[in-house]
């Protein structure tokens, strides 16, 4: 909790920071305050010590998400922007499978005390080729066009964006609360079908890795088919499957998971990826970060109400809750559809 809310409350902060230092500054500042709490996890003792550490890695970690997404999306323009940022999702998703499996290598031949150190080491190491090779991107300014078109004009595609941007919003906040839930109701669901618990943490791990394709994956089909329609495919997908996990026998279960985390994930970077479209271009930044800040404050809430609904109506139907409610975002992408199309004729 102190991690994630630390991260979740300084990424508006972070951004405004950025604006003036520069974004491949302050996200290579981030990245060193990172490895610097890993670091310093193994050098104190006590409870007290490891909130402070957690909380210098939470204030580190709030630059990468709204930065660094800005940062390729402000690289990469038009067609190329949403494909690029699932490429900067899938690297992400490699390293949190990378980093754990070196992690679990080290702890072969050492403590884990040093194991962590090492661990930090490569995080401040990390921060030095991020602050020489990050793009040294001017601020951004409204467009030309924006400038000289009338007032009427101007507003209705104001409008426009913020309809857009409210709609992704919600999106995002369902994104959050959708896969925090199943988290951590699919391990007691699979338990009750007869897997073991070691089965059950297994299964995370192929959502895990079906995600990090999906999330490459559904970057090309939107760039085809358009983010609108992905997402819709990829919502009513996600529901189908969360369905299917619940009714399938163990073994099919298991083998459907990977497929499961591809339409999961897929929707959640193609809805973050198109989050600049909906801003004015000196406004992106921003709008990523408050983005995020609420979209990752709602997952963060996600556990515990996930584990009182499971509670109190059982599992099974708390998973059937968890599918109903991702299929009823799929109408709100209608709003975004005509949100495009009031763009273009703009």
């Amino acid at each position: 909790m102190i991690y994630s809310g630390t991260m979740a409350g300084l990424q508006i902060p972070a951004a405004r920071v950025a604006e003036r230092l520069g974004g491949g500054t302050v996200l290579a500042l981030g990245t060193a305050l990172c490895g610097l709490c890993y670091a310093l996890v193994g050098l104190g003792h006590g409870f007290w010590w490891l909130v402070a550490v957690l909380f210098v890695g939470g204030f580190g970690a709030a630059t990468q998400h709204p930065i660094g997404s800005a940062l390729v999306t402000r690289t990469f323009t038009g067609a190329q922007s949403l494909t690029a940022f699932g490429t900067y999702n899938f690297a992400g998703d490699v390293g949190k499978v990378l980093l754990p499996a070196f992690a679990a290598a080290l702890l072969l031949v050492m403590s884990w005390q040093p194991a962590y150190a090492l661990l930090g080491l490569l995080g401040i190491v990390a921060a030095v080729p991020i602050f020489l090779l990050a793009p040294r991107l001017m601020p951004e300014q409204a467009k030309a066009a924006d400038r000289d078109a009338n007032a009427s004009d101007v507003a209705e595609r104001t409008t426009t964006a913020r309809l857009g941007y409210r709609i992704l919003m919600v999106f995002g906040i369902a994104d959050g609360i959708i896969r925090g839930s199943l988290f951590v109701l699919l391990p007691f669901l699979l338990i009750a079908k007869g897997a073991a618990v070691s089965t059950a943490g297994v299964a995370l791990t192929l959502v895990f890795l079906g995600g990090a394709f999906g999330k490459l994956a559904c970057a090309w089909v939107a760039r085809r088919l358009g983010a609108v329609a992905t997402i819709m495919t990829a919502q009513a997908l996600t529901a189908a499957g969360i369905l299917a996990v619940l009714v399938l026998p163990l073994s099919f279960a298991l083998a459907l998971l990977p497929l499961l985390g591809v339409a999961l994930n897929g929707a959640t970077t193609v809805t973050y990826g198109s989050v600049p479209s909906y801003a004015p271009p000196e406004r992106r930044t921003h709008a990523l970060s408050v983005f995020y800040t609420i979209t990752i404050g709602s997952a963060a809430l996600a556990p515990p109400l996930s584990g009182y609904v499971g509670d109190l109506l059982g599992i099974p139907l708390a998973i059937v809750v968890i599918a109903v409610m991702t299929l009823a975002t799929v109408p709100l992408a209608f709003g975004l559809l005509e949100g495009q199309r009031a763009e273009r004729a703009a």
